[in-house]
């Protein structure tokens, strides 16, 4: 268990200089591409406006794991391209729903598909921990659940603009103002940050990624 010193240190690496004005880019990324997305060039073009769509959940996804990690060495960019995969296959639900390969179908669904319910996101990050902890893997693939998390919420609170939140079994939410879901996303890393910081686990990531934590 780490000490209340190692904790105080791996937190206050998590809310630096760099790590905040990384977090401040990535809202302003958020902005910016949005907008971009809403020209008729992309939105005429079914194929054009689905891939755009996609890539901008994968850049989030990967930005804001590299807020958590800090990028130190090159080996870190391996994690940072998992985090943006993560972010980006939850749109896969949509053709499984739609029993086909045709993205006319899978964009004109009758319903949500399952992965983009929202619950599902905490119950999955925490079956995968247990089952990280069964199989005694909690220390070198500790930030996987973590990783999960925020790289779905990432999505679910993007996909929220147009649609709301899902969070079966409770129905949804209305329409995230745009506002908001550029504070949560550029947030978020840091609210990860701190509960993994009281949990050990941004200690452990800290020394996997050769950030020194002065005890």
């Amino acid at each position: 268990m780490a000490s209340e010193t190692e904790k105080t240190h791996a937190l206050l690496q998590s809310c630096s200089t760099e790590s905040l004005l990384s977090s401040f880019g990535l809202g302003i990324f958020c902005l910016v591409a949005d907008r971009l997305l809403q020209f008729s060039t992309i939105q005429q073009n079914t194929w054009l406006r689905a891939l755009s769509d996609n890539a901008v959940h994968c850049v989030i996804g990967m930005w804001s794991w590299a807020v958590v990690i800090g990028v130190k060495k090159k080996t870190d960019l391996g994690e940072i391209i998992l985090a943006g995969f993560l972010a980006s296959i939850i749109d896969i639900d949509h053709f499984f729903l739609a029993g086909s390969l045709s993205l006319k179908a899978a964009l004109t669904l009758p319903r949500r598909p399952s992965l983009h319910c929202s619950t599902v996101i905490p119950i999955v990050a925490l079956a995968l921990k247990l089952a990280m902890h069964l199989f005694k893997l909690k220390d070198s693939w500790c930030f996987l659940p973590w990783m999960l998390f925020i790289s779905w919420t990432s999505h679910h609170i993007r996909d929220g603009i147009r649609h709301g939140l899902w969070l079966c079994p409770f129905g949804k939410t209305s329409p995230v103002p745009f506002w908001l879901y550029v504070i949560i996303t550029s947030s978020l890393p840091h609210i990860c940050s701190f509960v993994m910081c009281l949990t050990g686990t941004r200690q452990v990531l800290s020394s996997k990624h050769g950030i020194r934590i002065d005890v």
